[in-house]
């Protein structure tokens, strides 16, 4: 086996308990969310794939000056490559390691919501999601877009759309029809923006009224 493999496997059998999701409790929507959010970006420590994206995450981790970042990332390598159990410990770690209130702790836990929307796991994605956004005084232009997505992924549609009207609300132009969202959203999945789509689609057919 790899030391790579060795270190992965190491981890499931000191790790403890898997993590238990409940339904986060969201804000009502603001009016407008104009703001910019450095923290929401992929956490990219070395590009690469497979073993060797691997093992040069595990050097940055042990003696690197990004161990944290390489943490995370390692985490979302291992979801990405089905090994959701390890990817969650991995996080976990990482998240006991950042403060909420740190740049870096909300850029982890915005990170490890979208790999957990990708498992299915809507609420639990939500859960992260405000954990980032609630330390900021501002009101960032990714949330709209992220929790109607979410919501309606958990069939809560009534709230997606009032989320999705908050987005259209701060830019009609970009959010009215599903037209740019290739643009706008160019690190969401087919699937997420189509998911979207169908947010859209609802709100369109009945807008809520503000407030």
């Amino acid at each position: 086996m790899s030391v790579a493999g060795q270190f992965l496997a190491g981890v499931l059998l000191v790790s403890g308990a898997a993590t238990v999701w409940a339904a986060p409790a969201l804000p009502a929507p603001q009016e407008f969310y104009f703001d910019s959010d450095a923290a929401a970006a992929p956490i990219t420590v070395v590009q690469g794939e497979g073993e060797d994206l691997v093992a040069q995450l595990l050097k940055h981790r042990e003696r690197g000056r990004k161990g944290l970042e390489a943490t995370a990332q390692l985490a979302s390598v291992a979801i990405a490559q089905g090994r959701a159990e390890l990817g969650d410990k991995l996080y976990r770690e990482a998240l006991a390691e950042a403060p909420v209130q740190s740049a870096l702790g909300r850029s982890v836990r915005w990170n490890y919501g979208w790999d957990l929307l990708r498992q299915g796991q809507a609420l639990a994605a939500l859960e992260q999601w405000q954990a980032a956004a609630s330390t900021l005084r501002s009101n960032p232009g990714w949330v709209p877009p992220s929790y109607a997505l979410a919501l309606w992924r958990a069939g809560q549609q009534q709230e997606a759309v009032k989320w999705y009207a908050a987005a259209v609300r701060t830019e009609p132009g970009q959010w009215r029809d599903s037209s740019h969202y290739a643009q706008l959203l160019p690190q969401w999945r087919d699937d997420e923006r189509a998911t979207l789509g169908e947010v859209q689609q609802a709100w369109a057919a009945a807008p809520p009224a503000w407030p």
